[in-house]
């Protein structure tokens, strides 16, 4: 027996005539539907009975707002219990649980009761009533079935409430709560049709245009439809000085903190179903598709997850017509033989003079890399900005297969190499503040004293 746990054994036989010192673990899911007293009591009452003659409860662990599915260590309470459990002068000797599914999720009992096992602390749970023992075939097989409840009311409550959501989106069109998009604004539409919450005073809310806002949406798929490209609508609406979506609605926006039209933002308005003025519910986020990428002209199916209300229940901002129309639109020109470009050195080639990552791009028919310093095509170029760096990858593979021949193969595209320098945390630098890449000829490549200290190589 190791010095601890018999430290511990010691520890608890000479409590044992005055009871036992334990340590109470409680949680509840939610801070918004839930109340800290009422939940902490129930349980605390429960754990009380489980040691009753047994001990006194010395210590409180109670977690607020944490799912069951999260392990113990991602819980604030739980993991400063057991970083007690690990103190040779803990101030308990037991662990007591108000209730099994309230702590556990699936098979995490087993991990924690190990844990504790080793530390010389037992775990007593009500169900058990009392300690809990690995080696009982009984208590196994009731942690086994706890286990399964657990996981199976998790399993239960989430299908009935996403059937009764799809139904009442479908059927009922009704408004389930969250942001309004950008160009809506909540409005009173009644009791709510519960009448339980309709007598404690809830009311519905439906969308309807806000008049600020909804007019820019509009104007957005008036100018996507005649053509327009995505990063000239963002340009535009940053030069007017239109208040984007976060600045718009501060209130509900408190985690954003730009204050600018991007791509994104754009693209986001015109994939959204809910400005044709039906419900949409259970969309899995916007694509990340990008919009000069050819799109179905039809909407995802029902079968994806989507649930659509099938008449509208709100003004529409746009016409059926053209939002389909737009959701097939392209600015970009496909390529020649249809087919996915490869970079082999995407992500390994930083510029000297911001220290981003250049981004992936299509230089002359050939493939290359980019940095525009943090510009992006929604907001026009400011005069000081440096000046683009563009360097070909056929450039920097042929210098690399001349720095390291050993990494080139039969019919080597240069994977080999990308492969050495991704295992040995290099990074191709380039451009400077006063160097400038001429396409005359090909740049040429100066490895550091120390390649695996350093983790660079320097392009001049």
């Amino acid at each position: 027996m190791s010095p601890r746990r018999a430290g511990a054994r010691r520890r608890q036989q000479t409590v044992q005539g005055h009871g036992l010192r334990f340590a109470f673990y409680g949680r509840m899911s939610t801070v918004e539907f839930q109340d800290r007293t009422t939940s902490l009591g129930w349980q605390r009452e429960v754990a009380e009975e489980t040691i009753q003659g047994h001990g006194v409860i010395v210590a409180e662990y109670f977690d607020e707002g944490c799912s069951r599915r999260l392990p113990w260590r991602e819980r604030p309470a739980a993991a400063q219990l057991m970083a007690a459990a690990e103190h040779p002068n803990r101030p308990f000797d037991a662990v007591v649980i108000g209730e099994y599914e309230r702590a556990f999720y699936g098979d995490q009992f087993d991990a924690v009761l190990t844990a504790l096992t080793v530390r010389g602390v037992q775990l007593w749970l009500p169900e058990a009533d009392g300690p809990v023992h690995l080696d009982d075939p009984v208590h196994r097989a009731l942690l086994l079935l706890l286990g399964s409840q657990s996981r199976r009311e998790v399993l239960r409550a989430r299908h009935r409430v996403l059937a009764a959501m799809h139904i009442q989106t479908c059927v009922q069109g009704r408004f389930l709560g969250g942001r309004p998009p950008y160009g809506y604004r909540l409005a009173d539409a009644g009791p709510h049709p519960n009448r339980a919450h309709a007598n404690w005073g809830r009311r519905m809310h439906r969308l309807e245009p806000d008049p600020a806002t909804a007019p820019w949406v509009r104007w957005i798929f008036q100018q996507r439809a005649t053509g327009r490209s995505v990063a000239g609508i963002a340009r535009e609406l940053n030069d007017r000085g239109i208040p984007c979506p976060s600045s718009a609605d501060r209130g509900r926006n408190r985690h954003r903190t730009k204050h600018e039209w991007i791509v994104r933002t754009i693209v986001g308005i015109l994939e959204n179903p809910r400005y044709t003025g039906r419900q949409v519910w259970n969309r899995h986020g916007a694509s990340t598709t990008s919009p000069v990428r050819r799109r179905p002209q039809v909407r995802p199916a029902a079968a994806r997850g989507w649930a659509e209300s099938g008449k509208n229940t709100h003004p529409a901002l746009v016409g059926e017509v053209t939002f389909l129309a737009i959701q097939g639109m392209r600015t970009g020109r496909p390529t020649k033989y249809g087919g996915t470009r490869t970079y082999v050195l995407a992500g390994l080639v930083q510029c000297r003079l911001c220290g981003r990552r250049l981004d992936s791009h299509w230089v002359n028919g050939r493939a290359g890399y980019r940095c525009r310093h943090g510009h992006t095509s929604a907001r026009h170029r400011p005069p000081e900005l440096a000046k683009n760096v563009y360097v070909r990858e056929d450039h920097l593979l042929d210098d690399l297969r001349a720095r390291f021949p050993e990494k080139v193969g039969d019919g080597d595209d240069g994977s080999a190499i990308a492969d050495y320098l991704r295992s040995n945390h290099l990074t191709l630098i380039c451009g400077g503040p006063t160097q400038e890449l001429k396409p005359c000829g090909p740049p040429r490549i100066r490895a550091t004293a120390d390649e695996t200290t350093e983790g660079q190589l320097l392009l001049l």
